[in-house]
């Protein structure tokens, strides 16, 4: 039962990955640009998640108000800093979106406060359910299939649809997708805040779980890069791969790897031993893949 509730835990843990890193792989693969600011739309999307649940009493209005705000924060984002930078080195996409991180936590710090917020998620989420001999939280659940109905979603809109036609064109040739009379600015604008969008609806699922406070981002922004470099930049399916894997290692390392080493040496060695390991997996994982294949499981070979 144990390893079930952890692999339930990785599950969920890789969709919450997959939300932030499906935007990030669509901005990076479509635009080229490297957007350090896409954990502060995270950040974003958990306080306006935090503020309109606190203020109306619904976590579900908190909730659109998350996927709103992140969304229209990217627009603005994208308006008024990024389209500045798609003809720039990647040295001052870096510069850039870095001041956006400042920006955006003293905002959100000058706004908000310093001081964490939290919030309660309503009754029908709040409980638990049996599955088998295995009582496991509801909302955990709720996570695994909003992230897997997201996943169908962006599917389909990537290969049934007008736009996803024109975002994987984007991504092969902007060039020519130009001169067809495609309007790339406006197509890079909707991609924009389609990122910042599922970053905002992660960060508000994790604030659910955690707390939601200033520099939230900044870690799980480092988590979703090696994510997309597992995955391969620029593909979806690649993101929900390496979003999967990622969680899973993450936390069955954590779960398992104690014990393991307890085995082979003092258990208060073990302990600090696999504390260290655990962290590093992620890392070890990416590494072995890049080996396998540069490009990424999902990568278009060069």
């Amino acid at each position: 039962m144990l390893i079930f509730e952890q692999f339930l835990n990785g599950l969920q843990y890789g969709m919450t990955l997959f939300l932030m890193a499906a935007g990030l792989t669509l901005v990076f693969g479509v635009m080229g640009l490297i957007n350090l600011a896409h954990g502060s739309l995270y950040m974003i999307g958990a306080f306006a998640c935090a503020a309109v649940a606190q203020a109306t009493g619904s976590f579900w209005l908190g909730v659109g108000a998350s996927l709103a705000a992140a969304a229209a924060a990217g627009a603005l984002i994208e308006l008024a800093v990024i389209r500045r930078l798609y003809h720039r080195d990647h040295l001052d996409q870096v510069l850039a979106t870095f001041a956006l991180i400042l920006i955006a936590s003293e905002g959100t710090r000058w706004v908000f406060g310093s001081f964490p917020l939290y919030l309660s998620l309503p009754p029908s989420l709040s409980g638990t359910v049996s599955l088998g001999g295995l009582v496991y939280p509801s909302f955990r659940l709720a996570v695994i299939g909003l992230g897997l109905a997201i996943a169908v979603f962006l599917f389909w809109l990537m290969r049934g649809t007008r736009l996803g036609i024109r975002i994987r064109a984007g991504e092969a040739d902007r060039e020519m997708i130009g001169a067809l009379g495609v309007d790339i600015r406006s197509l890079y604008t909707v991609v924009f805040a389609l990122g910042a969008g599922l970053a905002g609806l992660a960060g508000a699922l994790v604030g659910a779980v955690q707390s939601v406070q200033v520099g939230m981002g900044e870690p799980v922004l480092i988590l979703a890069f090696v994510v997309i470099v597992i995955g391969g930049i620029g593909s979806i399916g690649g993101a929900l791969a390496g979003a999967l894997l990622v969680g899973m290692t993450d936390t069955l390392g954590r779960a398992l790897l104690p014990a393991a080493l307890a085995t082979i040496m003092p258990q208060a060695s073990a302990t600090a031993v696999a504390a260290s390991l655990a962290s590093m997996l992620v890392y070890i994982l990416m590494a072995a893949v890049l080996v396998w294949r540069p490009t990424g499981l999902f990568g278009v070979r060069g």
